[in-house]
């Protein structure tokens, strides 16, 4: 029986995580009221102690428990402990750290989405393709003005200050949204994100940046293009602040991007809008949305032009493929086992919100008609053709 005892242990916590997961999914509405307030006041709380060191606190811990797994397994060998036992309290020690996380953060997933949040309208049937082209063609307008306000070098490259600078800025959009639009959703940490070490193993992997909610940390990774960093840094952010699905991190970094007072943080949102909207029409696979596309980037600015031609030169160079695939499995099934069935595409799913966020605050405000004053004596305003009494006796 002793030899059992671990994976007893291991699976009456795994069976608790479970009926956690299960209740709130099936009590979308009330986990919504109250979780993500108390979620965010615990990971504010984190970030506060974990934000005295410059560097990933978890990464320290995940070498000290890697130690400490291989520490056992020596003594396993040497002391001639029961392999099977050993499994077991592994297996308890896992279950244990997931528990933790789904306590402390993973319910976030079912909780409302961030469009309730902000009051955007997305319709049920999504957007047609000329929607999308009018929405992907604001963002590039906006994209290329913007590529024309932000620093650059002598060789087009843009030249932006330094990570931890950047780092220092990127809550201001964030504020913003908090404290001018009132948005509740985004009063969270904005205390700076860090460097996310082991930065050549992740960019292999073509990750940009980790949130581990155990820690309160949000780390980007310093190597991708420095066009992006902005961006990613308030994704991540985000992801602190308790947003917790991929296409909602995604929204907020743009909004929060949006809302900043420095070209470039916007320049860096809208680039990124153009990216996934301009994904999205390729993916679309017509004729009409292919000549769309060929208007789409005819009408982008060399500076445009070419951070989009860095950014993918970047990861074409830099990514394996081998690894690449491992760690989009991994993420895919961690985000299908967190609540979000449809895994690693929500990312790009953001397309949807940016082009409701378009029709909802750029398209119909502009063609929205200015109210006429009454006028009583114009029949237009009155209709009389349902009035038994007219035309007829009483």
């Amino acid at each position: 029986m002793k030899y059992w005892r671990g994976y007893i242990v291991a699976a009456i916590i795994a069976a608790i995580t479970a009926a956690l997961t299960a209740f709130a999914k099936s009590h979308t509405v009330l986990i919504d009221m109250f979780y993500p307030y108390t979620s965010r006041l615990i990971q504010t709380s984190l970030a506060s102690w974990s934000g005295g060191a410059d560097f990933c606190l978890w990464q320290m811990f995940v070498v000290i428990l890697a130690a400490v797994v291989l520490a056992s397994i020596v003594i396993m060998i040497v002391l001639r402990w029961n392999f099977v036992q050993w499994l077991g309290w592994m297996l308890t020690g896992a279950a244990t750290l997931f528990f933790l996380h789904t306590g402390v953060y993973g319910l976030n997933n079912y909780a409302g989405p961030l469009a309730d949040d902000i009051r955007l309208t997305v319709r049920d049937v999504g957007y047609n393709v000329s929607e999308l082209v009018e929405a992907t063609t604001y963002f590039r307008d906006i994209a290329n003005e913007l590529s024309q306000e932000v620093p650059r070098n002598a060789d087009g490259s843009v030249d932006y200050p330094t990570f931890e600078e950047m780092a220092e800025m990127a809550g201001e959009g964030f504020e913003t949204l908090t404290y001018e639009e009132y948005f509740s959703v985004f009063a969270g940490s904005t205390l700076p994100v860090k460097k996310l070490g082991w930065a050549d193993m992740y960019t292999s992997m073509g990750i940009t940046g980790v949130t581990m909610p155990l820690t309160g940390e949000a780390a980007v990774n310093p190597q991708i293009p420095a066009v992006t960093i902005p961006f990613v840094m308030c994704h991540e952010m985000a992801h602190r602040m308790c947003i917790s699905l991929e296409r909602d991190a995604n929204l907020a970094a743009f909004l929060a991007t949006d809302a900043h007072s420095d070209p470039i943080f916007r320049y860096s949102g809208y680039y990124m809008a153009l990216r996934y909207c301009y994904g999205a029409l390729a993916s679309v696979g017509t004729t009409s949305a292919d000549a769309a596309i060929q208007t789409l980037y005819s009408g982008m600015t060399a500076e445009l032009r070419r951070d989009l031609a860095d950014y993918d030169n970047f990861f074409s160079r830099n990514k394996n493929d081998a690894a690449t695939n491992l760690a989009t499995n991994a993420n895919d099934a961690y985000i299908k086992a967190s609540g979000d069935e449809d895994g690693v595409s929500s990312y790009d799913q953001v397309s949807d919100l940016l082009v409701s966020w378009y029709i909802q605050e750029i398209y119909l405000p502009a063609h929205k008609e200015e109210d006429e004053t009454f006028d009583p004596l114009d029949k237009d305003w009155v209709d009389l053709t349902t009035n038994p009494t007219v035309g007829g006796s009483e």
